[in-house]
């Protein structure tokens, strides 16, 4: 048996403390374990390489859009093979730099191997018997795979698998209305696959506020068909083609439907990794889910194992990640007792517009504070001189308030750059205060899309008056009652 100081199961963001911990203290024995290639999940299979598709696909959706600023800019040829490549060997040299760095440094045990407990602070990895007194938890989750019927009988892609193909499908089923729906169903769209989103909710991202996501699909329902509300309940291969049916029962009429396909992404969420490790074996506690169950420190049922990222279950972002390693950094190697606060998490879905929130969603503040507590602040990207100059249309950001405090509650922004003009209100929000008073009192650029958020900060409504706004704004998705 080989003992450790520190076992780190997974190489996303629990490298960031064993980096930490190796440059105050190069003498310690650490193992570093990851059954996949190094570098997490982030890096390997999900934020960084369909980012990486994005970008060409809003390169397709701004040439599309030049004729309307009076330029002619024809898209003459897409070449799918090359966007896939070179996502690819990008992401390839970065996994590789990550590999030969864990295999050089010193004192540490670098395992490409599955990780499973055998008994308290006992790891069986590939052939070794691995052991420390202290273990970090930080293995990821996996695509979710659905109950249906005849899918074990056809070929499917999960968000993994489909980073493989090279060829363009001419035409694409996503079951599955979140933010990888979204996001894949605007990369393959823009590359030119007739896509189809089938999501089993009501609201396409269903994450978000009902008003962005409504803009949302009727925004992506220009380049794509998105079925919201639609139970996939079959499929089936077509014997006279290589084709997929996909059958979907609609859950507000009850009507039957289905869609041919080439191609069929299952994009239904994550799943834990966590029964492949076996923690019961050492006394580490899941939830009902599955998920690790850990204390407001990150501390797991068993003294002195921690489980952060994905493992948790908490906030499946990779940011969040990094923080929580922060969290666990105070925690298990400093010996503080540093809460975790997950009370401005921000999101973004890099889909055509992009979306970003952070905070509380209208009806959450409503609920918790009461709708005579609850301010709202509202402004669209056309109201201000930048967003109409590049003729942004419908696009708008919602800021949520406590009244009489002017204290943040949330943020939600659906538009160009929405990742990036959201941050000034993580940034309010992570103070103690979390008051509007420096973004209303700071100088905005002009003309610059940061007055989309001072506009929104300009002027409050009632959630009534608010409701009543949309109705006009917005009629043929919030019809007046």
């Amino acid at each position: 048996m080989k003992e450790y100081d520190l076992i780190a199961i997974g190489t996303g963001s629990a490298m960031n403390i064993v980096e930490a911990m190796l440059s105050s203290n190069p003498d310690l024995r650490i193992a570093v374990v990851d059954k996949d290639d190094p570098g997490g999940i982030c890096l390997t299979k999900a934020c960084i390489p369909t980012k990486r598709l994005v970008y060409p696909a809003d390169l397709v959706r701004l040439v599309q859009a030049a004729g309307e600023h009076g330029i002619t800019a024809p898209l003459e040829r897409i070449d799918f093979s090359s966007i896939m490549e070179r996502m690819r060997r990008s992401i390839g040299r970065e996994i590789e730099h990550i590999r030969q760095g864990l295999q050089q440094t010193e004192n540490v045990d670098y395992y490409q191997e599955t990780a499973r407990f055998i008994g308290p602070y006992q790891m069986r990895v590939g052939k070794e018997t691995i052991t420390a007194e202290q273990i970090f938890l930080c293995l990821g989750s996996r695509p979710a795979i659905p109950e249906i019927a005849g899918l074990d009988q056809v070929a499917y892609h999960t968000s993994d698998t489909i980073l493989g193909i090279d060829r363009l499908p001419e035409r694409l089923t996503i079951v599955g209305g979140g933010y990888v729906a979204a996001e894949f169903g605007h990369f393959f769209s823009a590359m030119g696959s007739e896509v189809t989103i089938l999501g089993r909710n009501p609201q396409l991202l269903p994450g978000e506020e009902p008003e962005v996501s409504a803009l949302a699909k009727r925004m992506l329902g220009r380049w794509m068909t998105v079925r919201s509300n639609h139970e996939v309940t079959a499929v089936e291969p077509l014997p006279s083609e290589e084709a997929v049916r996909v059958k979907a029962l609609d859950r507000g009429t009850g009507e039957s439907m289905h869609v041919d396909t080439e191609a069929l992404l299952i994009a239904s969420g994550r799943a834990p990794n966590s029964d492949i490790l076996q923690p019961e074996r050492s006394g580490v506690q899941t939830d009902a889910r599955g998920w690790i169950a850990v204390n407001d420190y990150l501390e797991t049922s068993k003294e002195n194992i921690w489980a952060f990222g994905d493992a948790n279950g908490k906030h499946l972002y990779k940011h969040v990640a990094n923080y929580e390693s922060q969290v666990v950094f105070e925690n298990a190697v400093l010996g503080k007792k540093t809460p975790v606060d997950y009370g401005a998490v921000p999101r973004a879905v890099f889909t055509h517009p992009e979306i970003a929130s952070v905070g509380q969603k209208e009806r959450e503040a409503v609920a918790q504070l009461g709708r005579d507590k609850v301010m709202i602040g509202f402004n669209r990207f056309e109201d201000t001189a930048r967003g109409q100059a590049m003729g942004v249309r419908g696009c708008f950001a919602k800021i949520i308030l406590e009244e009489g405090t002017g204290r943040i509650l949330g943020a939600h922004i659906i538009g160009p750059q929405a990742s990036v003009l959201i941050q000034e209100i993580i940034t309010l929000m992570s103070t103690r205060e979390r008051s509007i008073v420096p973004a209303m009192n700071a100088m905005h650029i002009h003309p610059g899309l940061s007055e989309v958020i001072q506009g929104a900060l300009s002027e409050f409504l009632s959630p009534e008056d608010y409701a009543h706004m949309l109705t006009h704004l917005f009629p043929e998705d919030f019809p007046a009652s």
